[in-house]
């Protein structure tokens, strides 16, 4: 069995992974099993790097916020701002105190410089503007759509004016309080005013898909597929509210699987622009449904952004999950030798691209163990989800940096 895995290892780099896969991908995920780990990220940074400069992808998508991201994009395509407010403004989670996330959008930056906008590197968030504690104002981006709509279209086919969305969008505080997450009466996404904001958005959308042809003649695709990002976090917005509102035990269930829809949602869109290296957790990229347990929650199993986009792409989607064998610093010790890192533990590299179809099938019917994890932050691979897999990028030891 040692050889065949053996046989079935290849360098992590972009030219083995394209000979793995049946045609290159629009969207080519690559998911990681913890978050934080700069290791994981110089790799990722490696990766795209390689994509570019030998594939022709131009895009790179980020579990980050979609509507901050765009401060990131702006940087990198039209220097505007500066490095040290891209890195504070532009990233959700706490990821722009990420080294290798600096190092990413200086090097998009200086590759950038000169080339036409044909040639220029793109970034994205692709995650909505949400956090485990709650959700954003939906404010931003329904205001967005509004000014972008009213500049460009007849005022009679707008659905209301900016001074009855800021009326009943009152203040932020409103949307964002912290309480709503364990108290769905704390939420204010099932309030009249929230049903009513629903229905304008919904409107606004409609008028944006009704006006294409005028609205990219008059400004720009680009423009236009930023008011589309605007509509989907816009009416996203006020559909996770809603159901922060509910009451009923399928409630988490029911915003886990927004959150990932939202997702989606946002890469199917990047397809369409072009192939795009996107990079977030496992659980939100495999194909099969994912799990979780949160607080005193029964099991939430719910089907992951890259679930629905593969439905929707096929081929032209694929998957490589990264696995790793230790992060010590966090008490991930050697993995146990009957677990799918424990194989490729033993490899001799420190590094290395596996062919997971290959690699079940030298497992055939005996499957490894699951890894059991010492450490909340850490989801070891699902031995079960290994024929969902394109290749697994193994990482033999994270250090901390």
């Amino acid at each position: 069995m040692a050889t065949d895995i053996k046989n079935a290892t290849h360098a992590v780099e972009a030219s083995a992974v394209m000979r793995l896969l049946p045609t290159r991908p629009r969207l080519l995920a690559l998911g990681e099993p913890t978050h934080g780990e700069d290791t994981l990220l110089d790799l990722r940074n490696e990766l795209f790097r390689q994509l570019v400069e030998e594939e022709g992808y131009r895009t790179i998508a980020i579990e980050s916020d979609c509507m901050m991201g765009l401060v990131v994009d702006d940087y990198v395509t039209s220097a505007t701002g500066t490095l040290d407010d891209v890195m504070e403004r532009g990233f959700s989670h706490g990821w722009g105190t990420s080294a290798a996330n600096r190092e990413l959008v200086r090097w998009m930056r200086a590759y950038n410089e000169g080339r036409p906008a044909s040639e220029r590197l793109r970034f994205a968030g692709f995650d909505g503007p949400l956090e485990i504690t709650g959700a954003a104002s939906p404010r931003q981006a329904l205001t967005a759509l509004h000014g972008y709509l009213a500049a460009r279209v007849d005022a009679g086919l707008l659905p209301c004016t900016m001074e009855k969305l800021d009326r009943l969008l009152g203040t932020d505080e409103r949307w964002t309080n912290p309480a709503a997450m364990m108290d769905p009466a704390q939420s204010a996404g099932q309030s009249a005013e929230a049903r009513q904001l629903r229905l304008l958005a919904d409107d606004l959308v409609t008028l944006l898909d009704t006006q294409t042809p005028h609205l990219i003649a008059a400004t720009s695709r680009d423009d236009w597929d930023r008011a589309r990002l605007y509509g989907r976090t816009a009416t996203g917005l006020l559909r996770y509210h809603f159901w922060m509102a509910d009451t009923s035990p399928s409630r988490m269930t029911r915003l886990v699987g927004l959150r990932d829809q939202m997702m989606a949602d946002n890469l199917l869109a990047l397809a369409e622009r072009g192939p795009a290296l996107v990079h977030a957790h496992n659980g939100h990229l495999q194909r099969d449904k994912s799990t979780m347990r949160m607080w005193d929650q029964p099991l939430l199993e719910w089907w992951s952004a890259g679930a629905l986009v593969s439905a929707h792409l096929g081929e032209r989607y694929a998957f490589l999950a990264t696995a790793i064998g230790t992060i010590r610093h966090q008490g991930v010790d050697t993995p146990p030798p009957d677990t799918v890192e424990g194989l490729l533990y033993a490899l001799p590299e420190n590094r290395c691209l596996i062919e997971a179809p290959r690699l079940a099938t030298t497992l055939g019917d005996t499957r490894p163990a699951p890894r059991v994890s010492p450490y909340y932050g850490y989801s070891p691979l699902d031995p079960a989800h290994l024929a969902g897999i394109d290749g697994i990028v193994f990482v033999k030891d994270v250090a901390q940096v």
